[in-house]
């Protein structure tokens, strides 16, 4: 059988793990082929070209082939644009990947994602403070949009009844969107929840839910977590420890 190859694909490194003492093996989010992992022969090699570019959060065109589940990396560009964020915002990024490892599947193409994460990376590297919180929670948006885990923000879950503008709502990982009751710590309003979810439905739903997101992220930033701690299956991200073991010290 013929070796597939494919050629000149955009990508991300998301994780690498050593595999000999030469080579890596790695996780790659990939436009149009989704995550896929990758050998990379020689690549911890002084002498390797893959050496230098193989990094996270740094757009990159990638040559690879093979029918295996580890297929060969055969070629890597890196494609510039940005240098590579630091501080709060390099955390961030590690926070993005591993959301990405732990609910995307292997070879499930998600190339409007892509394009969501490439724009996140880019905001990483030039900016901080609100609208690096504000990337972020666009991002998670759009994410478990992307993968079928967010419920319609217009409407309850359970009922299917429409949100009144002035009631306050709270999403919940076990029941959706529902009425806040008096002992939920964090809700937003009817009228945000469908400003969230007009601005997912936009055609460039990036910079509309940046915008939407900028107005609510106090409110919307722990019940986003909750849903994702949920789906993730853990009650903490280790990049999230690592961002809060940080502060403390």
């Amino acid at each position: 059988m013929a070796t597939k190859r494919i050629s000149d694909e955009p990508a991300f490194v998301l994780h690498r793990y050593d595999w000999s003492e030469s080579s890596l093996i790695l996780d790659v989010f990939t436009r149009h082929h989704g995550r896929v992992a990758l050998v990379a022969k020689g690549a911890k090699r002084p002498s390797s070209s893959f050496r230098p570019i193989l990094l996270p959060l740094q757009p990159l065109q990638v040559s690879f082939g093979g029918d295996t589940e580890i297929r060969t990396l055969k070629g890597a560009e890196w494609m510039g644009g940005h240098v590579m964020p630091t501080g709060d915002a390099l955390l961030s990024g590690y926070y993005l990947n591993e959301l990405l490892l732990r609910l995307l599947a292997r070879d499930d193409p998600h190339p409007r994602l892509f394009e969501v994460y490439a724009a996140v990376v880019q905001v990483l590297a030039s900016e901080h403070g609100e609208a690096l919180q504000s990337a972020l929670r666009t991002f998670e948006l759009l994410l478990l949009r992307e993968i079928g885990l967010l419920p319609a923000l217009d409407a309850q879950t359970m009922t299917l009844a429409s949100l009144e503008r002035a009631e306050r709502y709270t999403l919940v990982p076990e029941g959706g969107l529902r009425q806040a009751h008096d002992d939920d710590r964090f809700s937003l309003s009817g009228a945000q929840w469908m400003q969230l979810q007009a601005a997912v439905d936009d055609a460039a739903p990036f910079t509309t839910t940046l915008r939407a997101c900028s107005e609510v992220m106090a409110e919307l930033k722990p019940q986003l977590r909750t849903l994702l701690h949920y789906h993730c299956g853990v009650s903490n991200l280790r990049t999230r420890q690592m961002m809060m073991d940080l502060q403390t010290l």
